[in-house]
């Protein structure tokens, strides 16, 4: 056993399930958030994937972090939400409900409208690039862990990360110009 799969092992062993859960909620809830563009359908993967990993506990086998094993978990409930027959659409991010107050009303405006816009372009993106992007952009997972919790090779993960970025860069030029 390698030195890396033993501190993961001794990790998983260490956290009760009350500590992992609320150490990892908010990530995997906003990661499920950026695939659905749903706060309800992100709620409901969100508690889909916990009930997965406790169902699973004992069969976490220390061979990626805890993070990357409930992210894993999250993707396929997603797939799986995706796939199944009732959903047709993605709520746009332009829709979702947005909270919280700055000192000036004119900066808030503008700083949500850019971010909007931003996320809108995102939400552009085919399902595989904008995963690739969020993983690395919002969640500073590394290739290598992007890679394994997609079960790709790290060559596609880059080559798909390379082609998001592209895209977003075009995007963004394009609306400049218009």
């Amino acid at each position: 056993m390698d030195k890396t799969r033993e501190h993961s092992d001794a990790n998983m062993q260490a956290a009760d399930p009350d500590t992992v859960i609320r150490t990892h909620w908010g990530e995997v809830w906003k990661y499920l958030f950026f695939m659905t563009g749903s706060r309800s359908t992100a709620d409901d993967l969100t508690q889909d994937t916990f009930v997965r990993a406790l169902r699973g506990w004992k069969s976490f086998r220390g061979e990626s972090s805890v993070k990357t094993w409930l992210m894993t978990i999250a993707r396929h409930a997603y797939i799986n939400h995706k796939r199944s027959a009732f959903v047709r659409r993605v709520l746009p991010f332009s829709k979702v409900e947005q909270g919280g107050t700055e000192a000036s009303a004119e900066k808030a405006y503008l700083a949500e409208a850019g971010e909007r816009r931003i996320w809108e372009f995102v939400f552009r993106l085919p399902d595989k690039l904008r995963e690739t992007l969020l993983l690395e952009a919002h969640y500073g997972m590394t290739a290598r862990e992007g890679a394994e919790m997609l079960g790709i090779p790290e060559g596609t993960y880059k080559s798909r990360l390379s082609r998001a970025r592209s895209r977003m860069e075009r995007m963004m030029n394009e609306e400049e110009q218009a």
